[in-house]
Formats: C-alpha cells, sequence, structure tokens
C-alpha cells in the first residue's frame, strides 16, 4: 500500500492556502485600524485639555508695555465708514473705539451714549453697558445688575452696514456661574488658531440692547494692541439714541 502524505491535501487544495492568507490579512489589517483608532483616540485626549489650558492661559495671560488702560484712540481711521453700493449714506455713523482691556482682574467699563470708558465703582450702576477683561466681556443685565436692561442677540455674519434695524425684543441677558457672571452670547466671540495660538474676532455682527434700553449694532475687529500685545478689544458700532430700533438718519430724524 501506498503511503499517504499528509501535505497532499495541502497541495491539493491550494484554496484552502489562499482563503488562510486572505484571513490573515483581514485579521492584520483589522488589528492595524484598532491600533490606529486607539492611537488617535490616546492623542485626542492627551492633546485636547492639553490646548484648552494653553487658550485660557493665553487669553488670561498678562500683557507688557501696553498703553494706559481705557480707549485707545485710532488716528489713522475714519470714525465713519461707508460701503459703496449700499445704502450706507443713509445710516448713523460708525465710530470706531479701541478698549484697553488687558488688566487680568479689573473690568473695563464702556458706555455707548457717551462712547468712552467709564469709571464704576459699582455694578448696579446704569452709567455702562459693556464690561471688558481680556477676552471676557460681560453686559449691564440679568445676573450682572439685576437693575439694568442691557442684553445681546447674535445677528450672525451679516454685512455690518447691511444691518439697518435690530430686534425689538429677546434679548439675552448675562447668567450667573459658580465664580462670576458672564454672558452667553459674547462667550466666543473670536476664533482661536491653536497652531499659531492666536485670536481673530468672527464676522459676526451682534445687536446690543444699553441698560438704559436704547439700541446698538456692534462688530468686533481685533484683540491687539497696536504694539502687538493682547488684551485691546477693537469695535465698530452705531448707536441710536432716540430709543428706536433703526439706524437710520431718517430714523433719528
Amino acid at each position: 500500500m501506498a503511503k499517504t502524505n499528509p501535505y497532499d491535501s495541502v497541495s491539493q487544495n491550494p484554496s484552502l492556502t489562499e482563503q488562510q492568507i486572505l484571513k490573515k490579512k483581514k485579521i492584520w489589517r483589522n488589528l492595524f485600524f484598532l491600533n490606529l483608532c486607539i492611537t488617535l483616540l490616546l492623542i485626542g485626549l492627551y492633546w485636547v485639555p492639553v490646548k484648552m489650558v494653553q487658550l485660557e492661559s493665553f487669553v488670561d495671560s498678562p500683557s507688557v508695555n501696553l498703553p494706559k488702560e481705557g480707549v485707545v484712540p485710532i488716528s489713522s481711521t475714519s470714525p465713519t465708514q461707508t460701503v459703496k453700493g449700499s445704502i450706507a449714506s443713509n445710516l448713523l455713523e460708525t465710530k470706531l473705539t479701541v478698549i484697553n482691556a488687558s488688566s487680568e482682574n479689573d473690568w473695563v467699563y464702556f458706555d455707548f451714549s457717551s462712547g468712552k470708558v467709564v469709571d464704576i465703582h459699582d455694578k448696579t450702576s446704569l452709567e455702562w453697558d459693556l464690561a471688558f477683561r481680556r477676552s471676557k466681556v460681560i453686559s449691564n443685565g440679568g445676573a450682572t445688575n439685576k437693575f439694568g436692561k442691557a442684553g445681546l442677540i447674535n445677528l450672525g455674519s451679516l454685512n455690518f452696514d447691511q444691518v439697518v434695524d435690530v430686534p425689538l425684543d429677546n434679548y439675552t441677558q448675562d447668567t450667573a456661574t459658580k465664580t462670576e457672571t458672564e454672558n452667553p452670547i459674547l462667550l466666543k466671540w473670536y476664533s482661536y488658531n491653536y497652531l499659531t495660538h492666536k485670536l481673530s474676532a468672527k464676522s459676526n455682527t451682534y445687536a446690543v440692547k444699553t441698560a438704559n434700553h436704547k439700541y446698538v449694532k456692534v462688530k468686533f475687529l481685533d484683540f491687539y494692541c497696536s504694539n502687538k500685545e493682547t488684551g485691546c478689544i477693537k469695535m465698530q458700532y452705531v448707536y441710536q439714541d432716540n430709543g428706536t430700533n433703526q439706524f437710520t438718519k431718517s430714523a433719528s430724524g
């Protein structure tokens, strides 16, 4: 009787070997993707908290060689801006200002009616509308001051000069946190670049109801001082002093 070679079945059935090879390749491929996913997950768990800490420390870090706190004049910029092809000729004057909010501890209070930074020793005063500290912005209403009427609405990335009126109601006021107050509308008025650690103002336009129930439209432009240090809030705004929600000269008349 002829002896049977135990390997004859494998050699006579090459498809079985191919199936085994394909199965092993599939297993190794699955293991590779599994390891890749685990690696990316671990990197994310480490990288995201680190970047969030860097962002927090960056926006709250002290600045050096800054000008005196208050409004920084912009001599090279016209206080009135127009957009060609729009109805800007009938719009109220757009004002441009920079507020030095570089202090880590002190709020800088701004009053739209006067267009100036004001000295406030009691937040329950109605002589201010928005307050700035580094990148943080609060309003004179809600949890910050129950006597104030201030609040905000995010109008989105509308062309600033095309906004001829703002809503009358449904403004978001400040809310309380564990440590202080904040306005939810202005928590992220900027974008943060994790590669350059730079802040840039979003293109959004905001409607503001002031502490004494007047209306303003506001757009933030920058977070950097003329000496490239952080903490100077550059913004443009139009203030309607007659109590209407429209920003046209005819409405003022």
